[in-house]
């Protein structure tokens, strides 16, 4: 090329204005090259790297990105077949690939342009984790059992992928993130609630778990809730436009599914676990509407009805009467809803002025028991909270059935009476009750009410109530009325 230029350049160029020329086009060709390659790689999803778990016996779609028209070719290691894909002309590609039974680790090697492989890679049971604080909390927020776990918590079995807190106008096909092995130094800033659960389901099912945590405190559910359907609900709308904005968390229906959910919508899974509704106690009306839609758009973004078991939130003194209990309430009815569980936790309060209760661990649990029993069809494992059934008037006493206590009903240990039972005549004045514990029901009444008309157990922002099942779990809060119920500020 130098050559060229020195026979054919005027003379009035010098030999070293040839050598400056020829260095750029060189630096020039072997740049376009390069950009050309770069265009041309494979790129991946964030939720696509080493250590991750693939959802075991499924079809799972492996997507990213390259130049328009390239063949892409991926080999899986578990039946060493290859499959490809052509990339579309807006750069895209996904693939469709069986996974086999639990198992691992294997490699997933993709050709193009470049080759990638994936290591390390484990098929298994995947779960989304969500919510707002008390799903987020970790470690590093003070909880003496994390603090107890940690040492001891190492377990490759188990793989961890945190997503950011991010919010987007728009749904995302990325996010960021990585998956990492369960290790102490990796499980210190990961939800305590999480990992929990995915022990218990790692030890019972004895197969590879992937817990995804998407979860940002403070946030009422609008945000993870896409925004066509709030927009689209008169009802929802207008309960979203009361929220508060503030520094610290977003508001704005549809912003963390945008960026925190929508992204992972193609990655198979499981099934989800949720503990949230603090943040929604100033529309308890609605909340049951919400949580219903955001169910449904989450199983019609992944095309599949997956399981969803949510944390009934703890009693808390909020400043405002009764909407803890209403937000519990609503969670009650939300059981309704085809293939969902709720966690019952009122036992598990060591301070109703602290909204962030510090036993994880039996959270956890008591979610893994819904997913080991429901989802996967494990027996003997006791996983239901006992719930209001029917009553009974007679004279004046009130007997209250429950469903979820054939084995019977029992007082915490150490206590001689129940507490919290509430009786009212049709005048709606409601004073303590004397109860009587029979079996799977109780006999309540009160010498003042002749007639009976409704009952109440611990209905109230922070009652804790001390009846159970005798598996050891708490009686759900209830009523049976449908009076007004005061909300007026404390």
């Amino acid at each position: 090329m130098a050559i060229f230029f020195i026979n054919f350049c005027p003379q009035n160029i010098s030999l070293n204005m040839i050598k400056k020329t020829a260095v750029a086009f060189v630096t020039t060709l072997f740049t376009t090259i390069n950009a050309v390659i770069c265009f041309a790689e494979i790129r991946l999803p964030a939720v696509f790297s080493d250590n991750m778990v693939l959802q075991q016996q499924s079809n799972v779609t492996i997507w990213g990105w390259s130049s328009p028209g390239e063949n892409i070719f991926i080999t899986t290691s578990w039946n060493n077949h290859t499959d490809s894909v052509k990339a579309t002309a807006s750069a895209s590609w996904k693939l469709s690939v069986a996974t086999p039974a639990a198992g691992g680790p294997y490699t997933i090697t993709l050709k193009a342009g470049n080759t990638v492989v994936l290591k390390n890679v484990l098929i298994g049971e995947v779960w989304v984790c969500s919510g707002q604080s008390n799903m987020q909390w970790s470690s590093l927020n003070g909880l003496p059992e994390m603090d107890r776990e940690l040492p001891n918590s190492a377990n490759p079995n188990i793989r961890l992928f945190q997503i950011p807190q991010t919010t987007s106008a728009y749904p995302q096909d990325n996010c960021a993130g990585t998956w990492q092995e369960c290790t102490a130094d990796n499980l210190k800033s990961f939800s305590a609630v999480a990992y929990f659960f995915g022990k218990k389901l790692q030890a019972q099912l004895n197969v590879p778990i992937g817990l995804i945590n998407t979860s940002w405190g403070g946030t009422p559910a609008e945000v993870w809730t896409p925004r066509e359907a709030i927009e689209s609900s008169p009802i929802l709308k207008s309960a979203a436009d009361q929220q508060v904005r503030n520094d610290w968390w977003p508001v704005e229906p549809g912003a963390t599914y945008n960026a925190m959910i929508a992204p992972i919508t193609s990655f198979n899974i499981a099934g989800a676990i949720w503990y949230q509704g603090e943040s929604n106690t100033n529309s308890a009306s609605t909340y049951d509407r919400l949580m219903r839609t955001m169910i449904n758009s989450w199983r019609k973004a992944w095309n599949k009805e997956i399981p969803f078991y949510y944390v009934q939130i703890a009693p808390f003194k909020y400043g405002w009467k009764n909407v803890g209990i209403l937000i519990r309430e609503a969670q009650t009815k939300t059981m309704e809803h085809p293939k969902t569980g709720m966690v019952v936790i009122t036992d598990l309060v060591e301070n109703v002025k602290d909204i962030h209760p510090r036993q994880k661990q039996e959270v956890g649990n008591r979610l893994a028991a819904w997913a080991l029993a429901d989802t996967y069809h494990k027996e003997g494992i006791a996983y239901k909270s006992p719930m209001y059934k029917n009553m009974q008037i007679n004279k004046n006493k009130a007997t209250v059935y429950f469903d979820n206590a054939e084995d019977g009903l029992m007082l915490k240990e150490g206590d001689k009476k129940a507490t919290e039972f509430y009786i009212a005549g049709e005048n709606k004045n409601f004073l303590p009750a004397d109860v009587k514990i029979e079996n799977d029901h109780v006999i309540l009444s009160n010498k003042k009410i002749k007639t009976p008309a409704a009952v109440r157990f611990a209905f109230s922002n922070t009652a804790i109530g001390n009846l159970f099942n005798k598996a050891g779990l708490p009686v759900n809060p209830f009523r049976t009325d449908d009076w007004v119920i005061d909300t007026e500020k404390e």
